[in-house]
């Protein structure tokens, strides 16, 4: 049994991102967690003037999206008609982060699966705020679907390292489980940069290669301020259509998704990203 957790701020992009996890996950036994997170500040002066007086801001806005919550999980449930999964929903009213990261401890999520986008529609950013600071802070997998991104196939995955550390199955759990359940070609993209030699390249070469039946090594240098197109370039070139890697904080990561950089490059992630975590 699978424990996911699908954060949404009922925008279409959280709405899409809820479809995509149900699709690929159809042959998984799950149980789903949808969570939405609110705040004072989304409390609209327009709706405090219809509250009631025994009524308080507080009750009327958890008992709405806890409303819109129900409606959706009927609405996926008489959908997908998939007796493999299994439906919880909750309002929390936190701050974003420590709300999934609450969540996620006390139900023992395997994966968080959210949107890249959230209301605002941000245009010149590869992910929401919300995403960005879920990746770079909870300690769950996270899987990034960008906007009007649909599921079909993941025949081809790739897997980004510099092997600053050596990886092992339980570091890369959903990357295995997920190569298993779509019998995906793996494309492991071995990058050296001016601030990282390959220290432990050998070793994940033959982890990759034994535990990765399909699996393909092609190995590049690059300057820092090239990543984003060298990048871009593979996963368009070999028709990648999901993109890994292990997340660490002040390191590679962040030197490959910084917002700025971003921005720079005009370069918009239009497939799956899963940041898996080193523990």
């Amino acid at each position: 049994m699978k424990t996911i957790l699908l954060p949404t701020d009922f925008s279409k992009n959280s709405m899409n991102s809820i479809h995509f996890a149900l699709t690929l996950l159809k042959d998984v036994e799950c149980d789903f967690y949808l969570l939405n997170v609110q705040k004072a500040s989304s409390f609209i002066s327009d709706d405090m003037m219809v509250v009631g007086s025994s009524t308080t801001i507080y009750n009327t806005i958890i008992d709405a999206a806890k409303k819109s919550l129900s409606n959706i999980v009927s609405k996926v449930k008489e959908h997908y008609k998939n007796d493999k999964h299994h439906f919880h929903f909750m309002v929390d009213y936190d701050n974003f982060i420590d709300s999934i990261d609450q969540v996620a401890e006390k139900n023992q999520v395997d994966l968080i699966v959210m949107g890249t986008k959230g209301a605002s529609g941000l245009q010149k950013v590869i992910f929401g705020s919300n995403t960005v600071r879920v990746i770079q802070r909870c300690k769950v997998p996270v899987l990034a679907i960008p906007d009007n991104c649909v599921f079909s196939n993941l025949n081809k995955i790739a897997f980004i390292t510099n092997n600053a550390t050596e990886f092992n199955e339980e570091r890369l759990k959903p990357l295995v489980d997920l190569v298993a359940l779509n019998d995906s070609v793996l494309h492991v993209l071995h990058i050296a940069d001016e601030n990282h030699l390959v220290q432990k390249q050998n070793e994940n070469i033959d982890f990759f290669s034994s535990q990765f039946v399909n699996s393909i090594h092609d190995y590049i240098d690059i300057k820092t301020k090239d990543m984003y197109d060298v990048v871009h370039k593979y996963i368009v070139r070999n028709h990648v259509e999901m993109l890994c890697m292990v997340g660490e904080k002040h390191s590679f990561l962040e030197r490959l998704f910084n917002r700025h950089l971003v921005e720079t490059f005009a370069f918009s992630i239009d497939i799956p990203f899963l940041v898996m975590k080193n523990n």
